[in-house]
């Protein structure tokens, strides 16, 4: 039986990279693709791995490519980690696709009830987030993210740099 979920609205591609200033450069020269907002020394809170309390340190560099967002993650400790569990350290690849949602606790509940577990949760600023683990059933994890108007802003923001994008500026702090 077909389960018809509520939000297949995509709006996310994922990598894992082990060098997140290389892999920058990579889709810049490579695609065409930027410019990147980078994110670092980020703080995420109520963090659990598989049921368990965890601390990751990681960075994020997130641009736009038409109508999906691009985000490469570095982990840059030996956590075990929702990242590592697809993807190995030293290595890069295609890691997760998000999706933005305005009723989570909806979304959640209809990818737990096809089996997924999730393998990571955590918050920005009191907003949620989590991984489902469908990596054994469509190749990848689902990312679900709570809408927020802090990540309304910021999104929009790395979609309006995108347009018309002239190569300056290919870097920037996300904050």
């Amino acid at each position: 039986m077909i389960i018809p979920f509520s939000n297949r609205s995509f709006m996310q591609v994922s990598f894992v990279v082990d060098d997140i200033h290389e892999a920058m450069e990579h889709w810049l020269n490579s695609a065409g693709i930027g410019p990147f907002f980078l994110v670092q020394g980020v703080t995420i809170e109520d963090q659990v791995y598989r049921g368990q309390p965890t601390q990751l340190d990681v960075s994020y560099a997130l641009a736009q490519m038409g109508d999906i967002q691009l985000e490469l993650v570095c982990q840059h400790n030996d956590t075990p980690s929702v990242y590592r569990d697809t993807v190995p350290a030293g290595t890069s690849g295609f890691h997760h696709m998000a999706i933005y949602t305005d009723n989570y606790d909806r979304d959640l509940a209809e990818y737990t009830a096809t089996g997924a577990e999730v393998a990571f949760s955590g918050s920005f600023g009191g907003k949620r987030f989590c991984y489902a683990d469908t990596s054994g059933t469509v190749g990848c994890m689902v990312e679900l993210i709570e809408k927020n108007e802090a990540h309304d802003d910021f999104f929009a923001r790395i979609r309006a740099a995108a347009v018309d994008w002239n190569g300056s500026d290919p870097i920037r702090p996300a904050f």
